[in-house]
């Protein structure tokens, strides 16, 4: 096993296992980074999210149909998708720190803004400057967690980033439940949800301005010989990479696999959007919950994804194989995400298969998002990390506004989840079809 020798020689020698070292690196870097990045994704989500529990009153006061409510919702990702790919190279070129503190505080300012709206056109506006000013932030902390955490770690690392989604959307309905409830100043709840839930994005702004370090070179919180040892694994890796053929930006946008896996990121989130936009109602028709509890019990089904993300991840890290962690989970979801429009079901049954749909829907999260890193590196690698968030969010815009569409022309939900589950068979099946590296 290689030894790594003291840096400063003139301190006593002190032999260190390289493998010792570089998980006392690890830990310090999960300990002072994720937690960072999952608190910052999980009140992103929250943001995103609201809109769907605000919906079980707010449709009704302003007079939405879902084809409104289903249009001004995937509207949030049009916004997104304007600053994906030069948010990625911001990262990549200058650092994450001050990029992602413009983000928290223009996108808490955009949200409060939301518990204003009168009428559709400023429900579409505030919609689309919210993605604006969210985007950037998933393919940003890509990028950063690339530049801190090894392969062998990456799934992992991501999963603790990636499984804020599916916390918040377990925590976010029983929090709106509650200020559903409320009215304050004779003002209704669902505008106190948006008002309310803007104010931690800004705390996060300042929290980020005195914690967040862009790179191991920079954080004190690691001995010099953990720097340098993390820092020549990365660059280790980023050789091989380099050494496999560059790519320009243009280049890799047309790469075959960055091409397939952003077909998988647009067909896997029109799924995933149709499905949080719409659970807190389904289970609201599905029984006589009022809309403060139908809005808590959504939470449960993300529950189960949390764990599900952190199981799949876990193992895709120990056994190094990515693409059948991906595949399988979305083809998964598209056999089990339509037994939840069965007539037979009880309302506890809906909520169970509710519960396997979530499972299998967020899944696939973190070993998708370490597929492109097996080849690309630098500017390329930032780039196909914009390209495909920027793929995804064009998927989170169809989804909702197809859902939408649907209900309003009358057809059932049932034919809506059918055309979800198709979009995530054929991510599955995409999937199949990426190299491996």
């Amino acid at each position: 096993m290689r030894i790594l020798k003291p840096l400063d020689r003139t301190k006593p020698s002190i032999q260190i296992t390289s493998s010792s070292l570089e998980r006392s690196a690890i830990r310090k870097a999960s300990r002072h980074i994720l937690p960072l990045v999952f608190v910052i994704y999980l009140v992103a989500f929250l943001d995103r999210a609201n809109v769907a529990y605000a919906k079980l009153t707010m449709s009704g006061d302003l007079g939405f149909s879902e084809r409104v409510y289903g249009f001004g919702a995937g509207l949030f990702f049009v916004g997104y998708l304007v600053l994906e790919v030069p948010g990625a190279l911001i990262v990549q070129r200058w650092g994450a720190r001050s990029w992602i503190i413009r983000i928290l505080a223009s996108w808490g300012i955009c949200t409060a803004l939301a518990g204003f709206i009168h009428t559709a056109h400023q429900f579409y506006l505030v919609r689309f400057v919210l993605g604006l000013a969210e985007a950037g932030l998933v393919p940003g902390v890509l990028v950063y967690l690339h530049e801190w955490f090894p392969a062998q770690y990456r799934a992992r690392a991501l999963a603790r980033f990636f499984m804020a989604s599916a916390f918040a959307l377990a925590i976010g309905g029983p929090i709106a439940g509650l200020i559903l409830k409320v009215n304050w100043l004779g003002t209704p709840g669902w505008r106190w949800l948006f008002i309310l839930e803007g104010i931690p994005a800004l705390v996060l702004a300042v929290v980020s301005l005195f914690t967040m370090v862009d790179s191991p070179q920079q954080a004190t919180w690691l001995t010099a010989g953990e720097s340098e040892l993390i820092t020549q694994i990365l660059e280790k890796e980023r050789q091989q990479k380099v050494a496999m053929g560059s790519l320009s930006i243009w280049a890799t946008f047309r790469d075959r696999d960055v091409v397939l896996l952003s077909v998988i990121g647009f067909l896997a989130n029109v799924g995933i959007a149709g499905f949080f936009l719409w659970l807190p109602s389904t289970l609201r028709n599905a029984s006589t919950l009022t809309a403060a509890s139908a809005a808590a019990l959504s939470g449960i089904p993300f529950a189960s994804a949390v764990v599900s993300v952190l199981c799949l991840s876990y193992s895709s890290d120990r056994s190094g194989e990515r693409r059948l962690h991906t595949a399988i989970p979305l083809i998964l979801a598209a056999f089990i995400f339509p037994v939840t429009t069965l007539a037979h079901l009880s309302f506890m049954g809906l909520l169970f298969w509710l519960c396997l749909s979530a499972a299998a829907i967020y899944g696939f999260g973190p070993s998708y998002w370490t597929l492109p890193s097996q080849k690309l590196a630098d500017t390329s690698g930032a780039a196909a990390f914009g390209f495909l968030n920027l793929s995804a969010g064009l998927g989170g815009v169809v989804g909702p506004s197809v859902v939408g569409t649907l209900l309003t022309a009358k057809f059932s939900f049932s034919v809506a989840v059918i055309f979800l589950s198709t979009c995530f068979l054929l991510a599955g099946i995409c999937t199949l079809a990426v190299r491996n590296t």
